[in-house]
């Protein structure tokens, strides 16, 4: 067991712990597990654990191609899913375009301010005024109900097929720093050019996640392949760590999308 937890944080355990309970399941009862919308380093994690030569196996799907967060289907080998298994439906706001503009945390905060836990739906797609979102299944009725406001504004809600989703392909500038340290601070301070005191101010206030989760501490150590979020910033990660440099920094090659 400590085979596994090796290979990652110590706050993902919970998150492994649960996905060994879900892959018994499976295996023990011999039917597949349907689990919620899963950011790309949970999709990570759950690769990694159950593993390509397993006697489970598992599928994601998030509602189109590029989708980012995606529901993961554990299954065993005599069961093949399709898309409907996913239990996904998409929606469209409609709502005077006119006259306002609806921004994605302002979506993401409607939500969750009907208690919807942010499992329970996917990708937030904004494009040339066009708003829609992806959900779980279950929620289609109760959402069509209650999803009236998207801030001041009033809203509607239209329910989709999928091939009328926005296919987000998320490209990125990349580039190089070197940095003294491999705290969360330094590398943010010098991806943003802003400086260490301002960053971790923003850590201690709670303005910076890491792979989808906010984190507080300016002496957490990034790995590659950490995603950071900013407010006020938007996003980075790190690619690859290049090993140091003759003067002992560490190399890092950065990617912000485009």
């Amino acid at each position: 067991m400590n085979s596994i937890y090796q290979h990652f944080r110590e706050n993902e355990r919970p998150f492994i712990d649960q996905l060994l309970d879900w892959k018994n399941i499976v295996m023990e009862q011999y039917r597949p597990k349907l689990i919620d919308f899963l950011d790309p380093r949970e999709q990570n994690i759950v690769k990694t654990v159950i593993g390509e030569h397993s006697d489970v196996r598992v599928q994601f799907f998030g509602g189109y191609d590029h989708a980012e967060r995606k529901r993961a289907i554990l299954y065993p080998d005599y069961f093949q899913p399709t898309a409907d298994d996913f239990e996904l439906t998409a929606f469209e706001i409609v709502y005077p375009k006119k006259f306002v503009n609806i921004s994605h945390r302002e979506v993401l905060g409607s939500l969750m301010g009907l208690g919807v836990k942010r499992g329970k739906f996917g990708d937030i797609l904004i494009e040339g005024g066009i708003v829609q979102f992806i959900a779980v299944k279950e929620m289609e009725r109760f959402l069509s109900l209650n999803f009236s406001k998207v801030g001041r504004t009033s809203v509607q809600l239209k329910p989709i097929s999928f091939h009328q989703l926005i296919d987000e392909k998320k490209d990125m500038d990349e580039f190089i720093i070197t940095v003294s340290s491999l705290r969360l601070d330094a590398v943010i301070a010098n991806i943003h050019r802003l400086s260490r005191q301002k960053v971790k101010a923003q850590i201690e206030n709670g303005l910076i996640k890491v792979n989808w989760k906010v984190t507080e501490d300016a002496h957490f150590e990034v790995k590659e392949g950490d995603v950071f979020s900013v407010r006020g910033y938007g996003r980075s990660k790190i690619i690859s760590i290049d090993g140091k440099t003759k003067k002992e920094k560490w190399r890092l090659a950065v990617g912000i999308p485009k």
